[in-house]
């Protein structure tokens, strides 16, 4: 059986970090030959394809992606290792390695794994981003220890695994103003033929969105679909069309994208779960992350309300978003 050749390991990650052999070459101090031919012995020894060249750069392959993942946390693993041993005081880190659904917004995502930063014990955050079902087949396999997805496990997946309910807020469509100065009548008579920009069909709330489009008589444009909410919003921000988000991040929105809240949707919802491989958790992480979206959203009351404005999420017309559901970890529904 081949072993692995650590050197030629990061050859190909410094390559992959920095975009071209020529560039690695200046931070190793090599000839692009001999970084060329350690990087064909090394997809030999792996059976894969590392690069692509597109123009006069490399592109990294799907399978040269999930190896510098990889790749990723061994050179971590060996400058902490170094740490460790030049000062016996360091604490090793706990590593917690988190897949987010690149469709959960990414300022939903920040505040619920932010807890974990401020745990007593060290630990070290790897957040890994893509389609629900690939990072569920690495949760299976213990690559990652949680999953944020905007739905609970899906029950047509052979994976075992438990769904913690963290969020829920109702939807609210957004614009810039470039683009709502050319639109006219008031909400939701306006999304009439408007440029709409839909979430991508792995987006659990792409389907209501579209019931409650034939629900409301309302045939909007539609001119973009995407499965990354950031790029959406991207999008959007440049005023290519009306979005929905979360209610509960309206203000947030309106700071970092310039955009301004048209109209809500209180009839569908967003929920944001986290799925674990254990009913009970834990890993001191993923307990940090249930726990502190129960009591940040609940209050004393388990199924209580609280406002926007109370839970520090207030958009822009102080309105009432509904109450953040959590469960506990123990609650967490198998699939």
């Amino acid at each position: 059986m081949p072993t692995l050749n650590y050197k030629h390991l990061r050859y190909f990650w410094m390559v992959a970090k920095s975009g071209t052999i020529a560039r690695a070459c200046k931070q190793l101090h090599l000839t692009p030959q001999a970084i060329s031919g350690q990087l064909r012995e090394l997809e030999q020894t792996l059976g894969v394809e590392l690069f692509h060249r597109v123009g006069r750069g490399l592109e990294v392959t799907d399978a040269g992606r999930r190896i510098l993942s990889y790749a990723d946390e061994i050179f971590a693993l060996g400058d902490e290792l170094l740490d460790i041993a030049r000062d016996q005081t360091t604490r090793r880190s706990l590593p917690f390695a988190v897949g987010i659904a690149d469709s959960v917004a990414k300022m939903v995502a920040h505040r619920l794994i932010e807890p974990v930063l401020s745990l007593p014990e060290a630990v070290r955050l790897i957040c890994r981003e893509g389609r629900l079902t690939p990072l569920l087949g690495e949760l299976a396999v213990h690559r990652l220890d949680i999953v944020i997805a905007d739905q609970p496990m899906p029950a047509n997946l052979n994976v075992r695994g438990f769904s913690h309910l963290l969020t829920e807020s109702e939807l609210t469509v957004f614009g810039a103003d470039t683009l709502l100065a050319k639109l006219s009548g008031d909400f939701p008579a306006l999304l009439q033929a408007a440029p709409f920009l839909l979430p991508g069909d792995d987006v659990a709330i792409r389907t209501r969105l579209e019931e409650w489009f034939v629900s409301q008589r309302l045939h909007p444009r539609i001119v973009g679909e995407f499965d990354d909410s950031a790029l959406l919003k991207a999008f959007a921000q440049g005023g290519a069309g009306l979005f929905v988000a979360p209610t509960a991040i309206a203000r947030h929105l309106a700071e970092q994208y310039r955009v301004r809240a048209v109209g809500r949707i209180d009839s569908i919802s967003e929920q944001v779960y986290a799925i674990t491989t254990e009913r009970r958790s834990t890993h001191p992480a993923t307990v940090a992350i249930i726990e502190q979206a129960r009591a940040s959203t609940i209050g004393s009351s388990r199924r209580g309300r609280r406002t926007a404005s109370e839970a520090g999420l207030a958009p822009p017309d102080e309105a009432v978003v509904r109450s953040l559901r959590s469960i506990s970890p123990d609650d967490g529904a198998e699939s």
